[in-house]
């Protein structure tokens, strides 16, 4: 690790950790789920069951001959009811699989722990899983820990900084399964022959530290790395920069530079299926935000609906004016409360009027803020004046693209300046230039 690291930048924002220490608790099975085809990112699948089929727990439902996807297994035991169209949050739209419920949970008899005895074992049987990131984009795993260059890979970089405010999710995974987090870190290195691992916890969570260093046996290749508590300390390339000290440049992938990065709960989770064989049907969410009366972490079948979710934590104390998939910096406004829970998804957050307004835009002041509180340094209202230019030249020495919409920029904007909105545009518009040309 170098010893000269230059600090990233970041800014500081309010912890609101107010679920901590909520040990998690399993939700009732629900009424019905809805089961998008489309829980990751790349190519969506196709459905493999049609309304009036019974399905059980576990059963592969959706999948795809694409490259990059995962595949979708059912979360419950019922009666599929319908295939309809479904438009996610962020505006995509794709077939869903409605299941009516039994209660019974059965189990399919596809269910059995995989045989692994090799590398190439243990990629189809991640394949096989259906895991995605649990922290993020929801990139199939099975993908990621396939890169064109293994050989010149040789760390795994886990994701526990969980640096967004409200969410609690990742700590409880530290606080009620390390032993599973350990040894699903152990078997990511034994079947992709890597030779250490850094685990990357944020300083304010100091009981995950310890206990985490405190089962770690003498010898063993794996560090914990007490991280700044400063967001955003979990995106992918800060993490690598602040634990193993090695860059990834623009245009490169984590593999390029040595490094495999998972989030904590999709490390345990390969342990999980290593031993059971069942695959991702369930997640660990974290229920907070002004507006809901019990918050708390719960595991819910995927499929369950935002509605059957707060429910469950007591409901609304207050009106909610906005209810978000994910964190406040970069979690998703959702539209319904009748959204269903997908892989990827690790908070529901409901802010009621107070917390929810949009502030009003006023004239940029150039005080640079937005450039100094940028993790890669990249100069925002630089970049929204380029935009509005239509100059193409300038976005690219700007290096729009090196943007991960952390929102770093607009939170400290004095004059609160959409420039996160500004910064996808951009890169939108590059796209689009690159095309013509």
């Amino acid at each position: 690790m170098s010893l000269f690291k230059r600090a990233l930048s970041g800014v500081k924002v309010p912890h609101c950790k107010n679920t901590q220490e909520s040990a998690t608790v399993e939700m009732p099975v629900p009424a019905q789920v809805a089961l998008p085809m489309l829980q990751h990112m790349g190519a969506p699948c196709k459905p493999l069951v049609k309304a009036g089929d019974h399905v059980k727990v576990g059963q592969l439902i959706g999948d795809s001959d694409q490259f990059l996807s995962a595949k979708i297994h059912s979360s419950v035991s019922g009666d599929v009811v319908k295939i309809e169209d479904y438009i996610n949050p962020t505006g995509v739209r794709t077939q869903c699989v409605v299941i009516k419920t039994n209660g019974l949970q059965e189990p399919s008899e596809e269910i059995a722990p995989p045989v692994v005895s090799s590398r190439e074992d243990f990629l189809k049987a991640v394949k096989e899983s259906g895991l995605v990131g649990l922290g993020g984009a929801g990139f199939p795993t099975a993908v990621k820990l396939n890169p064109k260059n293994p050989d010149q890979v040789d760390t795994l970089v886990v994701n526990c900084a969980e640096c967004e405010p409200y969410i609690t999710a990742d700590y409880r995974e530290c606080m009620e399964n390390a032993s599973g987090v350990l040894d699903g870190i152990k078997a990511v290195m034994k079947y992709l022959n890597l030779k250490q691992a850094y685990i990357g916890i944020e300083d304010n969570k100091p009981r995950a530290i310890e206990y985490m260093r405190s089962l770690i046996i003498s010898g063993d290749p794996i560090q914990v790395v007490p991280l700044k508590a400063k967001y955003p300390q979990g995106a992918e390339k800060v993490i690598i920069y602040e634990t193993t000290g090695r860059v990834v440049m623009e245009g490169q992938l984590p593999a390029d530079a040595g490094v495999l990065v998972m989030n904590i709960s999709s490390v345990a989770f390969v342990n999980q299926y290593l031993r059971t064989g069942m695959p991702l049907v369930s997640k660990r969410l974290t229920v907070d935000g002004s507006a809901v009366k019990e918050p708390k972490n719960v595991r819910v079948p995927l499929g369950t609906s935002f509605e059957d979710v707060l429910n469950f934590c007591g409901g609304f104390k207050e009106e909610p004016r906005k209810v978000l998939m994910g964190g406040p910096m970069m979690g998703i406004a959702v539209y319904s409360l009748q959204t269903p829970v997908i892989k990827n998804n690790n908070a529901i957050l409901a802010f009621a009027e107070a917390q929810a307004v949009t502030p009003e835009e006023t004239a940029c002041i150039r005080c640079g803020r937005c450039a100094r509180a940028c993790p890669f340094h990249l100069m925002p209202a630089s970049i929204e004046r380029s935009l509005k230019q239509e100059d193409a030249q300038a976005l690219e020495k700007l290096k729009v693209n090196l943007c991960m919409s952390c929102g770093c920029c607009a939170y400290v904007c004095p004059a609160k300046r959409d420039l996160v909105t500004s910064n996808n545009m951009a890169k939108k518009f590059l796209r689009a230039h690159a095309a013509k040309k």
